[in-house]
């Protein structure tokens, strides 16, 4: 059964389906999700779309009909992903991808409206919900195009962090980083500080906030703190992550005050990094750098195999310290009647043409 439902309704049931997920997506877990929609969800008329089996919540997606398609007026059905939510792909319990995929496009068949086809944002390509996605629309002779294509950071190793530092840069680069730690350390004491609890949670939020504000975001207008749904997002996040054992902070710090920050979220196997910030005041010693050559201990985590960088592609900093990638793509999907459908076909055509790598059937 798929059905549209409202936010506390189901949350016993998200959280469980969050810990038996095919594909992890933070983003999407209802600490992080229900936020997004409170503070950045008004007027969006975004739906919450669950897909159930045997009375269990086996699949779960925010969808949003859209008017525009990348500045163009083409109306479409999307997954609701904003400028903070860096992965798109549906919660789904381990087994049921393809059933999750049959019932969902059956139920945008009948719910386009004006939606000229399904549009599925930032989803790894590298998945068994990404492939279920296929192999559905192969069943059902339902054509489906990856529209867009980009690989990101991601770190994998079996190396341990030091080893995988020395693999990642040049003896050069390394002997510099040791330089500028050294000469840092002259100024006062120098601390890492590890946490996974949630204690001191909120003026630690604040001291982020206020270090990525004092910095080129703040000057761009596009630091967390210049609006107040996007301060209140992070606040409530990561404070929410905190209290479920889903965050780690990372903290550099300069006779106690923080020089830079970073918060990771973490849903085993992977981990995902959300934010960083740095003192612009200390930037000729690297204080970015030397958090991400600590933040190499995620390495030694049982529980993590992978972290994703959430990063843009190639970001002019982590891509020369994490040397694995991951793929991440849009895809567009054929929905609703034949008429509708051959519609679509012309569009995904004219996409095929811009990049013939991207076409699948």
């Amino acid at each position: 059964m798929c059905r549209v439902a409202g936010l506390a309704e189901c949350l016993d049931a998200w959280d469980m389906l969050a810990r038996q997920c095919a594909e992890p997506n933070p983003f999407y877990e209802s600490w992080y999700l229900r936020p997004s929609l409170e503070c950045l969800g008004a007027g969006r008329s975004v739906r919450l779309l669950c897909v159930e089996a045997g009375g269990r919540l086996i699949g779960l997606l925010p969808l949003v009909h859209q008017r525009r398609y990348y500045g163009r007026p083409i109306p479409n059905l999307s997954n609701w992903v904003h400028d903070n939510c860096f992965l798109g792909v549906p919660m789904i319990a381990a087994g049921m991808e393809r059933l999750f995929w049959r019932a969902l496009l059956d139920w945008a068949d009948a719910h386009c409206g004006a939606a000229v086809f399904l549009h599925l944002r930032a989803m790894p390509l590298a998945s068994p919900v990404t492939d279920a996605l296929i192999e559905a629309c192969g069943e059902q002779d339902r054509e489906i195009a990856l529209v867009h294509r980009e690989e990101r950071a991601l770190l994998r190793s079996d190396l341990s962090p030091g080893a995988y530092f020395d693999a990642a840069l040049s003896g050069k680069k390394r002997k510099e980083l040791r330089r500028q730690a050294a000469r840092l350390g002259e100024l006062g004491d120098l601390r890492f500080i590890r946490q996974r609890d949630a204690e001191g949670i909120s003026p630690w939020c604040e001291a982020f906030l206020g270090l990525e504000q004092s910095g080129w975001k703040g000057r761009a207008g596009s630091a967390l703190l210049c609006a107040t749904e996007t301060a209140a997002l992070f606040r409530r996040t990561v404070a929410g992550a905190a209290r479920r054992d889903k965050l780690e902070r990372l903290t550099l710090t300069l006779n106690g005050h923080p020089i830079a920050m970073l918060a990771s979220f973490l849903a085993p196997p992977g981990a995902f990094s959300f934010k960083t910030a740095y003192d612009e005041d200390y930037a000729r010693f690297s204080p970015g750098v030397l958090l991400q050559r600590e933040n190499l201990a995620m390495l030694e985590d049982p529980d993590i195999a992978w972290t994703d960088s959430c990063a843009a592609a190639d970001h002019p900093m982590i891509d020369h310290i994490w040397r694995e990638r991951r793929a991440i793509g849009r895809f567009s999907v054929a929905i609703g009647g034949s008429i509708r459908q051959r519609l679509f076909h012309m569009l995904a055509a004219r996409e095929r043409k811009a990049d013939p790598g991207g076409y699948i059937s």
